[in-house]
């Protein structure tokens, strides 16, 4: 079925949902074992003979009346009219999938609110034992509820058999359904302790707060043990996909993943510090404060639950922009815009092209960012990027970042994306501008006398350019380090080549002759290679000029690692430095033969595109200190590495260090 998008800009990539559906759940999980705190807590004051405790498990029951039924009522409908119109697809497909899950659901929650009624309602108006049986009727419904929900929001994680036999009961016991329920329940039970310290924390008569208080403690404490347990059973049920995810590889869920070890260990040490005595006016402010650390650790929860089903919706199945698994090629081929008949344009043109990339942005990008908003804004993550890298940042979703959906759609509407990100958000006018004209330098071909000369000199560059990278404050993925190889040849009916009783060398143009004045090599390369080199002697331990060696095996002299950079002393840019090549007798130094070759040196990488920043040198070339700082910020924060900090102290590091360069 086919669904409108709703345009949130500032509010979208899920932000209402989020906003609404982690208070809800909260909420929702207190409901559960605050129902089994009230009947236990009513059992106790029966069990005790103390009319105190049951005065304060009748408060607390209305209490707990007001911010379930109001609170969570109002937020549970929230959730059903939020998700509606931000995922419709996804909605649907659950509704269908699972209808009558959700109808059994709505019983039991229909049970809950009358049950729960009841019970407080009749509160020392009925006999203990019926009172109490309606309190443990409670807790049943409100546990069956969650028991219902589970199975379905599990399967959006992981859907088990269900893409395949399409049953009712593969989906709702898939294969993380019992290891959530387990944990589930026990953050429940715990939630129970930390509301019910609210209310325990505003009991006047002082013995009985700090009875109650340390009570609520123990339901914060004791189900710790199980819900780790549990907690590394549900890790260990996932996919491979979903679990790296988590662990990860996706750097959106780390600082939740984080935050959520870090407040279970706070969440201890908060419930071990309340259960010692200490002032009402200390402990209050205390229970608000776990009370709110609280919905942290949900929200911290639900993140990595959601996020990890990355890039789908229903894993596997629908991706976070409700396409289909398996329908990217069928939409690539007709087109996006022609798959919806919500879309104004059908397709692709020059006068449209911005609206129609407003529209598949709407698509296929809303859904998990939004505009200028807290949530994923697509602003800061395509600040850097122009119309080519937007266009194939675009091209490698999927692949670049798995936990994106892959981009479906034709060229034109790829293209079309790329510009309104870039131009349309942005406000980039494409590139227009021509790089500089590199000046002509006229070469002078060495004489060489065909009837005469005894030798040829045969040159050559081992590449047909070598890149290197310049930014050696930060990093270094390419050193300095051409290579030349050289053969003569003594010209006879049976042709000769020499490679004893002479010397050839090698010299390089006037003004390329000083490379450590135009970058910052030599004076990292501790760091860098390992050791301190002397300027203008590469890693190998060539300069720019010297004696090429024999290559026994393949009859050449080689030349490897000159460390010849595209810049001339002058300041000027030129990355074809033309060598002259000599090869002279070893005892009389007489010159035999004499030819130029080419070592094309670059360094015009074109990091700048997806990192920003300019060219460093000239407008041409180079790579420049924002954009190398970019390049590792950006490994920092998927890798979980600290090169930019380690560059910034002066250790810039090797690329190759740890991705070898066959």
């Amino acid at each position: 079925m086919n669904f409108p998008v709703w345009e949130l800009h500032w509010a979208g990539g899920g932000l209402l949902i989020a906003l609404i559906s982690i208070f809800h759940v909260y909420i929702a999980h207190f409901a559960v074992g605050g129902g089994l705190f009230l009947v236990l807590t009513e059992l106790l004051a029966y069990r005790r003979n103390s009319p105190e405790i049951l005065a304060y498990a009748k408060r607390h029951t209305k209490f707990f009346l007001l911010v379930t039924m109001v609170l969570g009522g109002i937020t549970g409908v929230g959730i059903w009219f939020i998700i509606s119109l931000v995922a419709p697809a996804a909605t649907s497909s659950l509704i269908h999938t699972f209808v009558f899950g959700w109808a059994i659901e709505w019983v039991f929650f229909l049970a809950e609110i009358v049950s729960l009624f009841i019970y407080y309602y009749t509160f020392g108006r009925m006999g203990r034992r019926n009172h109490l049986i309606m309190g443990w009727l409670y807790f049943f419904f409100g546990w069956m509820s969650l028991f219902m929900i589970n199975g379905i929001i599990g399967f959006m994680l992981t859907p088990g058999d269900w893409p395949v036999t399409r049953g009712f009961w593969d989906g709702f016991f898939n294969p993380t359904f019992w290891p959530a329920l387990v944990f589930r329940t026990c953050i429940a039970l715990m939630f129970a302790g930390l509301y019910g310290f609210v209310t325990a924390t505003w009991e006047k008569d002082a013995p009985t707060r700090e009875a109650m208080v340390r009570y609520c403690a123990l339901w914060l404490l004791l189900p710790f043990g199980v819900l780790l347990l549990s907690g590394w059973w549900y890790l260990q049920v996932l996919p491979e996909g979903p679990r790296a995810m988590i662990l990860g590889a996706n750097p959106e869920i780390v600082p939740f993943l984080n935050g959520f070890i870090q407040i279970s260990a706070v969440l201890f040490a908060g419930g071990l510090i309340m259960a010692v005595r200490m002032p009402a006016a200390v402990k209050r402010p205390m229970a608000v404060t776990l009370l709110v650390i609280g919905l942290m650790y949900m929200g911290c929860f639900e993140w990595m639950r959601e996020a990890g089903r990355r890039p789908y919706l229903v894993y596997g199945h629908m991706y976070s922009n409700a396409i289909l698994a398996g329908t990217e090629e069928a939409i690539s081929a007709q087109g996006f815009l022609a798959t919806s008949g919500w879309n104004r344009n059908q397709e692709v043109t020059a006068e449209n092209a911005l609206d129609a990339g407003r529209e598949i942005f709407r698509g296929q990008c809303a859904a998990c960012h939004s505009i200028g908003g807290p949530l994923n804004d697509i602003k800061p993550l395509t600040a850097t990027f122009d119309r080519f890298a937007m266009e194939s940042m675009i091209r490698g979703m999927g692949k670049v970042h798995a936990y994106m959906p892959r981009f479906a759609g034709t060229p034109l509407e790829r293209g079309a994306l790329a510009s309104y990100i870039v131009e349309g958000l942005h406000g980039r006018k494409p590139a227009t501008a021509e790089a500089p004209a590199r000046p002509e330098t006229a070469i002078e071909i060495p004489a060489f006398d065909a009837e005469n000369d005894e030798y040829v000199l045969l040159a050559w560059c081992t590449l047909g350019e070598k890149c290197i990278s310049d930014s050696d404050a930060h990093l270094s993925f390419l050193p300095p380090g051409s290579t030349l190889a050289a053969q003569l040849v003594r010209r006879d009916p049976r042709p000769e080549i020499v490679t004893q009783g002479v010397k050839i060398s090698f010299i390089p143009p006037a003004g390329f002759e000083n490379p450590s004045k135009h970058v910052e090599f030599w004076k990292y390369a501790p760091s860098l290679v390992g050791k301190e080199l002397p300027e203008n002697v590469s890693a190998k331990g060539l300069g720019l000029s010297g004696e090429m060696t024999l290559n026994e095996k393949n009859l050449t002299f080689v030349a490897d690692g000159i460390p010849v950079l595209p810049y001339t002393d002058d300041g000027g840019v030129d990355p074809y430095p033309v060598f002259t090549i000599e090869a002279r007798d070893a005892s009389s130094g007489e010159l035999l033969a004499t030819t130029r070759v080419v070592a094309p040196v670059s360094t015009e990488i074109g990091c700048r595109n997806c990192h920003g920043g300019a060219w460093r040198k000239d407008e041409t070339m180079g790579i420049s200190a924002l954009t190398a700082s970019d390049v590792l910020a950006r490994h920092d924060r998927r890798h979980k590495t600290g090169l930019l900090a380690q560059a910034e102290a002066g250790k810039p590091v090797l690329c190759q260090s740890c991705h070898p360069d066959p």
